[in-house]
């Protein structure tokens, strides 16, 4: 049976988290908009009448390290 592929464009999902503290987000996942991918957080939240809403941070991922420069021989350093 041949594995059908899905879309993911314009699509999401939020899954629980593991909260070391109050600041850490109830729900982590990622987000894709128009082909591009965020990462996404939410925090439960009661609002002053008592309502239960999620608060909800959107970020862009971080470009992968830059790779270390390479080591220059002793024929080109200035002493």
């Amino acid at each position: 049976m041949s594995e059908q592929k899905y879309d993911n464009t314009n699509r999401g999902a939020l899954f629980p988290s593991e909260k070391k503290t109050d600041k850490h987000p109830d729900l982590k996942g990622k987000l894709n908009v128009n082909g591009e991918d965020f990462y996404l957080s939410a925090w439960s939240q009661i609002s002053q009448a008592g309502k239960k809403y999620l608060s909800i941070s959107l970020d862009k991922p971080r470009e992968a390290e830059a790779t270390p420069a390479v080591a220059q021989s002793s024929e080109d350093l200035p002493f």
